[in-house]
């Protein structure tokens, strides 16, 4: 038991010198770690959705005033969007109002996934 005890002491110390077995051991564990955790280990719960969809922004487009005709109007800006990139299955996150100095809309700043 003794040695056990012993063996976790030195690995959570890291007490192996660099010429050693040990060493070797634990650095290709650490890379094992790095480049075989799934990245879902990382995600935190407060980005997903309802649903369990993550609700991360995968672009942010801009558009011109005259493209949004009701700011809270979703299901038109989402149309657009798909017309635009081409792509049919692109959900609109959140739109928000771009202003210039004067205070005028300049466009808006739409996230989609």
């Amino acid at each position: 038991m003794k040695d056990i005890l012993r063996a976790i002491r030195a690995v959570i110390l890291w007490s192996y010198e660099r010429t050693t077995w040990q060493w070797d051991v634990l650095c290709v564990l650490i890379l094992v770690f790095i480049f075989l955790t799934p990245k879902t280990w990382f995600e935190t719960g407060e980005l997903r959705g309802a649903a369990g969809h993550q609700n991360t922004v995968a672009a942010t487009l801009l558009l011109t005033p005259d493209m949004v005709d009701n700011q809270a109007d979703n299901a038109d800006i989402e149309r657009r969007v798909r017309a635009m990139i081409g792509r049919s299955d692109a959900v609109v996150i959140a739109v928000r109002r771009r202003v210039d100095a004067q205070g005028n809309v300049a466009g808006y700043e739409v996230d989609i996934r």
